[in-house]
């Protein structure tokens, strides 16, 4: 339909994940209408992130020093350990300002569709981790989706030996949403999360 450049170009980024056909399309004619010198400083950040990013030898953050910020940080609490799939993540997780330990990036999730078994994640390096005892406390903050479900056991699993408190992410209905649309998986998770609603207190009493 399009002349070779341009179809290549619209392939790579469908390529991308997130990016369907036309999005893929979208974005190509938007960056053939960009400013040649906004199309170069893109093209020369994704090939410096590509050469200078690599992954931290604790927490296989990406960073690009051996170490990651947060590993580095003496101010963290290392006696816990939040267990993420990617490090973006990390991220959404540090946004809520809520956690003050440090991280395990898993590099993904169990996944018999996608040939990813256990032992193509970084689990053996959190073992190694948890040998020193200092850690003390295990957050399991896989997504919740089967995949997430299904690591997040293996895992639980996988330290239950330990002296270690291993606990998970609580998950359950959105606010807004209704039952009828709920997966099984948020809707069970729902109800292991429930709690005890206090009733009104009389004036008086």
């Amino acid at each position: 339909m399009f002349d070779a450049p341009i179809q290549d170009l619209i392939g790579c980024l469908g390529r991308l994940p997130g990016i369907g056909p036309k999005s893929a399309q979208r974005i190509a004619f938007f960056l053939l209408d960009c400013d040649p010198q906004e199309v170069t400083d893109l093209a020369q950040a994704i090939i410096q992130a590509k050469e200078k990013v690599s992954f931290c030898s604790v927490c296989f953050n990406a960073t690009q020093d051996s170490t990651c910020r947060i590993c580095q940080d003496p101010r963290r609490d290392p006696h816990q350990i939040c267990v993420v799939e990617e490090s973006k993540d990390i991220i959404a997780i540090e946004r809520t300002r809520e956690f003050h330990g440090t991280y395990h990036v898993l590099g993904g999730a169990i996944s018999p569709i996608d040939n990813r078994g256990p032992a193509d994640l970084h689990i053996k390096e959190l073992v190694q981790r948890l040998s020193d005892g200092v850690v003390t406390e295990i957050i399991l903050a896989t997504n919740p989706n089967t995949e997430g479900e299904v690591t997040a056991t293996y895992v639980a699993r996988l330290l239950a030996p330990l002296d270690i408190h291993v606990s998970r992410l609580a998950s359950g209905l959105p606010v807004g949403g209704d039952l009828e649309y709920a997966d099984e998986i948020t809707l069970g998770r729902a109800f292991e999360g429930r709690r005890t609603v206090e009733g009104p207190t009389t004036p008086g009493s």
